[in-house]
């Protein structure tokens, strides 16, 4: 018997609150029609991967922006409602995207 089964035990008309934790994993980020375009480009001759096309919630692009640099290892920026990942990471992210639910459109190259 694990410790929330005794406090079950204990206190039976209590409501357990969601910890923060749990909260994020199952927070819903806008998902939409139209592909999110996933495009390469070089900028001063080193490969970056370019996301764009996101119609929700700014904060929630910036929060998907933060994930994919982690899951990556990766450096990054949001700029101009674009996510900048540096290197060739297309077919990684439209792997994560696509686990997300979201619809993807792969340009260039």
């Amino acid at each position: 018997m694990d410790l929330q089964d005794q406090l079950k035990n204990l206190f039976p008309d209590h409501i357990p609150e969601v910890s923060e934790n749990e909260a994020e994993e199952k927070s819903d980020i806008w998902l939409q029609d139209d592909p999110i375009i996933c495009k390469y480009e070089k900028r001063k001759g080193k490969p970056i991967t370019i996301l764009e096309g996101y119609t929700g919630a700014i904060k929630d692009f910036k929060m998907l922006a933060k994930e994919l640099k982690q899951k990556l290892s990766v450096g990054g920026s949001f700029k101009d409602d674009k996510i900048i990942i540096q290197g060739d990471y297309r077919d990684k992210i439209m792997s994560i995207l696509k686990d997300k639910g979201f619809n993807v459109k792969r340009v260039g190259g």
